[in-house]
């Protein structure tokens, strides 16, 4: 009897391999998550090197982890189950005080740091032409450690930044987020349930590069603020899957004197005549309303005044925290070159060079810098 027993367990566990793997070989290869808001790793390409140096492998495994069949309800199962043991931490999110989830922030591989500060270096060395700002956002983690739940272990960001500050040459200025959005900590400046920073937030980073660069910004009374939703659950939800939590607003700050712009998105090569998607707000990920989500490049023109124009051209090299904050710039600058270096495999020097550019922001927040080689490309 034990023998049947053990036999029929043996085949169930086969059987469910079995019905797994067949799964994962039926079901399409998506390039991107909805539920945990980023992109999925790609098949893994084998080359010697590749194998040699491991990467075959270490891709090979986050591409399995990345596609394992419903892969979202394995995650809300394992909420639900770490909920009711009143856990405050699943899949690398925290839940903290006042309603906030937090990301998990560790002591970053500052030898890798070191290679990415070098890369900013160097490209700011190669193009002396060119002024060069580096702005660098902390997360809520960042701002709000005494957010986290007790005892939480925690790396700082803020003394993260202050490596890169001291690492970086006088070839570049360097803006520190930090100094100009720890005044304002205790205004809505980050969403509770996603890692980007609000509107307000936003604007306070756009208030104090506009000053940086010698121009007037706008006043916040200069805005119309229009609430575009009430029920955004951001990627720290659909990653963490808590449950009982107050959704985020989403604001956008709109002109009194609206200025017109265009966006050319080359990567799908449409010209759009706003840069706001309200399409994205009936759609999990709500934040990409600003500028319609991630793309390697686009092109803002915008209609000003001849006499208001405080600078004809900007490369600005960066992550998402950039979405929603380039619109403010749209009041100053004529033409906006947007890069995300990600998913932007040309040469940046040569793309300023055809262009006619001389100013570039590098605007990246601390989590995704540390943790983004991508970065190395910007010296190519």
């Amino acid at each position: 009897m034990k023998q049947k027993a053990d036999r029929l367990l043996v085949g169930g566990f086969v059987a469910a391999l079995f019905l797994i793997s067949l799964t994962f070989f039926l079901l399409p290869i998506t390039r991107f998550s909805e539920l945990e808001n980023r992109t999925l790793q790609a098949a893994p390409k084998f080359t010697w090197d590749n194998l040699i140096s491991k990467k075959f492998a270490e891709d090979a495994e986050s591409f399995v982890t990345d596609h394992f069949p419903y892969r979202g309800d394995w995650v809300w199962m394992k909420s639900s189950i770490e909920q009711l043991r009143l856990q405050q931490e699943n899949n690398g999110i925290y839940k903290g005080k006042d309603g906030y989830l937090f990301e998990k922030f560790a002591k970053p591989d500052y030898t890798k740091v070191q290679q990415y500060i070098e890369a900013i270096n160097l490209f700011a060395a190669s193009h002396p032409e060119v002024s060069t700002t580096f702005m660098l956002a902390p997360t809520s983690v960042g701002m709000y450690p005494d957010r986290l739940p007790w005892k939480a272990p925690f790396y700082s960001e803020e003394k993260v930044n202050n490596v890169i500050a001291d690492q970086l040459n006088n070839s570049l200025t360097f803006m520190n987020g930090f100094d100009f959005l720890r005044p304002h900590a205790t205004e809505s400046i980050y969403y509770r349930t996603d890692h980007h920073w609000t509107t307000l937030g936003a604007y306070y980073a756009y208030s104090a590069y506009a000053k940086q660069m010698g121009w007037q910004p706008l006043s916040l009374k200069e805005f119309q603020v229009a609430t575009v939703s009430d029920s955004f659950l951001g990627s720290f939800h659909t990653r963490s899957q808590f449950s009982g939590l107050t959704p985020d607003q989403i604001q956008a700050f709109l002109p009194t004197k609206p200025v017109h712009s265009e966006m050319y998105i080359a990567d799908t090569d449409k010209t759009l005549n706003t840069l706001y998607d309200d399409s994205f707000l009936r759609k999990k990920d709500q934040y990409s309303y600003f500028m319609g989500g991630v793309h390697a490049l686009t092109t803002i023109k915008s209609d000003l005044d001849p006499q208001s124009v405080d600078l004809d051209k900007l490369l600005i090299v960066k992550d998402s925290y950039a979405h929603s904050f380039i619109p403010f710039l749209t009041q100053h600058v004529s033409e906006i070159h947007v890069i995300d270096i990600r998913y932007y495999n040309g040469t940046i020097g040569d793309y300023m060079t055809a262009n006619g550019i001389r100013n570039v922001l590098l605007l990246f927040n601390t989590a995704t810098f540390v943790d983004n080689g991508e970065i190395l490309k910007i010296d190519n």
